[in-house]
């Protein structure tokens, strides 16, 4: 491996390997750019990209049709076969060259190691911006499972906070639908991220794109749905016309008003609040529950209802 520190990768490769790798044992590196016949590359086996967008590639053909290939494609040799190489950075612009119907391309050989061609590929795809957020939660998950990487040290490597490659891993826990959702571009990463832990994660992605919702509008869509449907309050059952006539007639014997409610949900039971203004109306009305007078009037069809009846409450009026 060359001796040189690895430049144009920004800060992150050498957060993971140093600012200076020592070149192993054996072949030397090659130095400067080769050309090689263009059927001797083949795809990296830890391109982190899973699609290629077609209208972009059309792009790219036309230009290299008219100027070649400006940015050598980086390699490294196949160790299984003589004279062929694998591509570390660079896929696009070799299967451009292909479209674009060259038969050899430039090419620059380094001597990388199986992790350091991943993160080269990772961290060359993602400055240029052109990786899915789900190739990209891929891409991080294959690096800290294969080479024991921290959330800590995989962000200093490709530039990004801790958090930030957390929230992209989570997409990883999302139904492999939603993460076809994504991955298309039909759902942004936010989209996704609102859904991440809601077991209607597919049912709510699907809403979200019939209806074109925001981000913000996702989210509030998400948290209804692990709410559920609120709860609505009860309503107390309707007085019979008995329980209405004990009402009246307690409040013309008290000269107060007079309330009766029956607890709902079916249960037995209920109150009886009597209004007062002023302290002499509260003290008359014990004298004349302590007497027994009022709880007794009201006929056949107050006995009915006061039977139903366990407590009693006194409001004040202002």
């Amino acid at each position: 491996m060359s001796d040189e520190p690895r430049k144009g990768l920004g800060r992150g490769l050498s957060a993971l390997l140093g600012d200076e790798v020592e070149a192993p044992t054996g072949r030397e590196p090659e130095r400067g750019t080769h050309t090689v016949p263009i059927e001797q590359l083949s795809p990296g086996k830890f391109q982190p990209r899973q699609r290629f967008d077609e209208t972009e590639l059309a792009s790219l053909v036309e230009s290299v049709r008219a100027k070649g290939i400006l940015q050598p494609i980086l390699v490294r040799r196949d160790p299984l076969h003589a004279d062929a190489y694998e591509i570390i950075a660079g896929e696009r612009r070799w299967r451009a060259a292909q479209q674009a119907q060259l038969h050899e391309v430039p090419v620059i050989v380094r001597d990388f190691s199986d992790e350091e061609t991943l993160e080269i590929a990772l961290i060359e795809n993602l400055q240029r911006e052109n990786l899915s957020p789900i190739e990209e939660a891929n891409a991080f998950q294959r690096l800290m499972d294969e080479f024991d990487h921290t959330q800590e040290v995989l962000a200093k490597a490709v530039g990004k906070s801790r958090s930030s490659v957390a929230n992209t891993l989570r997409l990883l826990s999302l139904p492999i639908a939603v993460q076809a959702h994504v991955d298309s571009g039909a759902l942004s990463a936010g989209h996704a991220r609102a859904l991440v832990g809601n077991d209607d994660a597919e049912k709510i992605a699907g809403d979200i794109i019939a209806k074109g919702l925001s981000v913000r509008q996702a989210e509030q869509l998400a948290q209804a749905a692990k709410e559920g449907p609120k709860a609505r309050p009860r309503k107390a059952p309707a007085k019979d016309p008995d329980t209405i006539a004990l009402e009246h007639d307690l409040s013309n014997m008290l000269g107060l008003k007079v309330q009766i409610k029956f607890r709902g949900d079916g249960a037995k039971g209920g109150s009886v609040s009597i209004n007062y203004s002023t302290l002499d109306q509260l003290d008359d009305i014990l004298q004349r529950l302590n007497q027994g007078g009022a709880i007794n009037a009201g006929g056949a069809g107050g006995g009915q209802a006061t039977d139903a009846i366990d407590d009693t409450s006194f409001g004040q009026s202002v």
